[in-house]
C-alpha cells in the first residue's frame, strides 16, 4: 500500500488508534527504545524514518493527509518525563521552527489534502497561546478546538485548495 499520510512528528504515536498503519509514514527526529522514559516503560519512539519536520526530503504534493503534531514544550530540562515522551522546542527560535516545520508540511501536502495540525497548552504562563500560533502558521483552520477550559489539546482541520477558483478567507 502507498504511503498517503505522513505523520511528520510522531513522537511515541499517542493519538494514534494503529501504531503501525499501512498508509502512514511514521516520521521523528529520534528513536528511543521501549522503557526510554522511566515509570513509563511501554513508551517507545519508533518511526518509520528519521527525519526534522523543519526540512523534509520529500517531493511537493506527495501526502493526501499530514498530521503535525510538533513538541509544544520550551526547553525545561532533558529529566523531565513530558520532554523526554514528547520533545520540546528551542525557546529562542521555537516560532521560526514551528512556521518551518507547518511550511514542510504544507509543501508535502497535495491540493484538496488536508492537514491536521495538534496544539498542546498549558495552565501557566510558559504555554504558547493558541491565538500565537495561529497567527504565526499564517493559514486560516477551516475549522478546529480554539477555545474552553476543559482540556488543553487543540485540533486544527487545513485544506490544501489551489488559487485558482476558491475564495480562501
Amino acid at each position: 500500500m502507498k504511503k498517503v499520510i505522513l505523520d511528520a512528528c510522531c513522537g511515541p504515536k499517542m493519538m494514534w488508534f494503529n501504531k503501525h498503519h499501512p498508509a502512514a509514514l511514521y516520521m521523528d527526529i529520534r528513536k528511543e527504545p521501549k522503557g526510554f522514559v522511566k515509570d513509563r516503560g511501554n513508551c517507545e519512539i519508533n518511526p518509520d524514518i528519521i527525519g526534522d519536520f523543519r526540512n523534509m526530503h520529500f517531493s511537493d504534493k506527495l501526502f493526501k493527509l499530514v498530521v503535525f503534531d510538533p513538541p509544544h514544550i520550551k526547553f525545561r530540562g532533558y529529566k523531565s518525563w513530558a520532554v523526554q515522551k514528547y520533545g520540546s522546542l528551542n525557546p529562542k527560535t521555537w516560532a521560526a521552527d514551528l512556521k518551518k516545520g507547518f511550511d514542510e508540511c504544507w509543501r508535502v501536502l497535495e491540493d484538496y489534502g488536508i492537514l491536521i495540525f495538534k496544539w498542546s497548552t498549558e495552565r501557566d504562563s510558559r504555554s504558547i497561546k493558541v491565538k500565537e500560533i495561529l497567527e504565526l502558521l499564517k493559514k486560516k483552520p477551516l475549522f478546529g478546538h480554539t477555545t474552553g477550559k476543559s482540556g488543553n489539546t487543540k485540533w486544527f482541520c487545513f485544506m490544501k485548495f489551489p488559487k485558482e477558483g476558491y475564495i480562501l478567507e
